[in-house]
């Protein structure tokens, strides 16, 4: 097969280097599955891989890109057909194992999902690795109780990838959603996905947590991690559950058993990278159907595979709103 193009992320004399490189599907890594791409995305840990700010890759060359979506040009197992349409996201993606800013990719078959009815290339890739864990923190939060008549679920970090997703899927879903922001200028826009109000996260007093607050939300959906986490835990009613997913502001926080002895709280830790296959095909399966957000279109900017570089540093600086798809071929 003639050469491709990919985005490599390699070491050189102790420092992180990436950009495009030419590769042959000779020097993909092993996997019965062969894929044409046709999208991925960026996330923040692509930016933290692609700039060295994180220590993400775990092994040096690696292809960048955690997400991929893309069509099977040759297949060695029984599950996955020559044209079948398919999805590809976590595990060593991008980090241990040549990943989606490529134009092909070489996947282990365990790894891959039939796209499911209701989502082509483009939306599987709008929704992506984000998409998937906003998506496994309702899943995993329903099947602990939570429902729409319990009251409002509330969702911080609500103009990145994973807080709009979720406040779209749960507005769809019928639950009244507060978005909770440190951008309040945003607030149209975290409308226009479905929020029932908007929470400007500086007009809360983190120095004043009590072990237990006022009860105001059945569930919460928390990127940040910190104070915030602690205030939720600490403001959520009874039997709620919280879906503790990323750790924007700190990988700590401060709190006490009483909400989880005394109000039923769960705190739910959300695992994208390992959850097992029967429950991933279970929630791209409702992400394809009631599940499925409704204005992704407000959500997502497309960018071209030669501009790929320059979100990298957008997403750093905090400067990127939603999700940014990446068209790596047609």
């Amino acid at each position: 097969m003639a050469e491709f193009k990919s985005f490599l992320i390699e070491e050189v004399d102790g420092e992180v280097k990436s950009g495009f490189k030419m590769l042959e599907t000779s020097n993909l890594d092993p996997g019965e599955v062969l894929i044409k791409t046709a999208y991925s995305s960026v996330n923040y840990k692509d930016a933290l891989a692609a700039t060295g700010a994180g220590k993400i890759i775990r092994r040096f060359p690696c292809v960048g890109g955690i997400d991929l979506s893309g069509v099977v040009v040759e297949s060695s197992s029984d599950k996955f057909k020559v044209g079948q349409e398919v999805i590809a996201t976590s595990y060593d993606i991008g980090v241990a194992h040549h990943g989606g800013y490529a134009e092909y990719a070489r996947i282990p078959e365990k790894w891959v999902v039939s796209m499911p009815d209701g989502l082509d290339l483009y939306s599987a890739m709008a929704l992506g690795t984000a998409g998937f864990t906003a998506g496994l923190a309702v899943e995993r939060m329903e099947n602990n109780g939570l429902n729409p008549s319990m009251g409002p679920v509330v969702v911080n970090g609500a103009t990145g990838g994973v807080g709009g997703i979720a406040i779209d899927l749960l507005s769809g879903l019928g639950y009244s959603v507060t978005a909770m922001t440190g951008k309040i200028e945003q607030q149209d826009y975290l409308k226009g996905l479905g929020a029932t109000e908007v929470l400007d996260i500086s007009s809360i007093d983190l120095t004043k947590i009590r072990p237990l607050g006022r009860e105001t939300w059945a569930g919460a959906i928390d990127n940040l991690g910190g104070d915030i986490l602690s205030w939720l835990a600490s403001t959520v009613k009874v039997g709620g559950a919280i879906g503790s997913i990323g750790l924007a502001a700190s990988f700590k926080f401060n709190t006490t058993v009483m909400p989880f002895i005394l109000r039923g709280v769960t705190l739910a830790g959300i695992d994208s990278v390992n959850a097992e296959m029967p429950i991933r095909k279970k929630v791209w399966g409702r992400l394809a159907s009631d599940m499925k957000p409704k204005h992704l279109d407000k959500i997502v900017t497309v960018v071209p595979f030669d501009e790929l570089p320059g979100t990298f540093d957008l997403v750093m600086q905090a400067k990127m709103r939603g999700r940014s798809v990446v068209k790596i071929a047609d």
